[in-house]
């Protein structure tokens, strides 16, 4: 990976940067994964102390935290990144998008597998500010995960989970192109209960594109999905 590949990916996900020196030299993120690369290099040489060292002076200049086994994969963004922690068994795949305060922290690894304490980010995910991602489980492709969320379980590809402990609030393809800040749909709602409300309007008006299209050419079919409409605006309503 080129240092030119990674600044133009963060371009594209950063409205507010002006430039790719402004990137190269002020972002945060970016110390942090030069520091990082040093650090994991020393660590796979097995020269443990001199990469913990590394990773602490990377800490002490981007106020972010990376352990130095942690695995990283191409074109990762650490948006302002204060607070960010990510530890030792941790795999983050490419073009994952990490806010301020997110920790990808471990448990007892006890009853995990091949004791890996750290969760495994697949590519091309979001996960929003101050949001935890705990243990050794998977965050699926293209996945988002909103602010503040707690994540304990497997999130699937493409969906998005907010709220402690997170649920799955909407579903959307894994390869959709457009990238939404801070993990969040519906025009990025801070709050976990509008953002889940929200979620729920957009399966509605899902149900009623469907219904039109059965009254085109099914009334049996329509009644039914009507029946289901009906049912999906009531639990929006309450």
């Amino acid at each position: 990976m080129s240092l030119r590949s990674l600044l133009t990916s963060i371009k594209a996900r950063d409205p507010a940067a002006r430039s790719l020196y402004e990137i190269a030299f002020l972002y945060p993120g970016v110390r942090a994964l030069f520091f990082h690369r040093i650090a994991h290099a020393l660590w796979s040489m097995r020269l443990l102390f001199l990469a913990r060292f590394v990773s602490e002076v990377g800490r002490w200049l981007s106020a972010i935290e990376i352990h130095p086994a942690a695995a990283i994969g191409q074109h990762l963004f650490i948006d302002h990144g204060t607070g960010v922690v990510i530890g030792e068994t941790a795999v983050i795949g490419n073009d994952v998008t990490l806010y301020h305060g997110v920790t990808l922290g471990g448990i007892a690894p006890g009853s995990l597998p091949q004791g890996r304490r750290h969760p495994i980010i697949e590519d091309g995910v979001i996960i929003g500010a101050g949001a935890q991602v705990l243990g050794g489980i998977t965050v699926g492709k293209g996945a988002r995960v909103g602010a503040n969320a707690v994540v304990v379980k497997d999130v699937p590809p493409g969906v998005t989970v907010v709220g402690i402990p997170a649920q799955v609030v909407a579903a959307r393809a894994a390869t959709r192109p457009d990238f939404l800040p801070y993990g969040s749909p519906c025009d990025d709602l801070p709050d976990p209960t509008q953002r889940a409300l929200c979620g729920l309007l957009n399966e509605v008006e899902s149900l009623r594109r469907r219904l039109a299209e059965l009254e085109a050419g099914n009334p049996e079919a329509a009644a039914t999905a009507r029946g289901w409409e009906g049912k999906s605006r009531q639990q929006a309503q309450s």
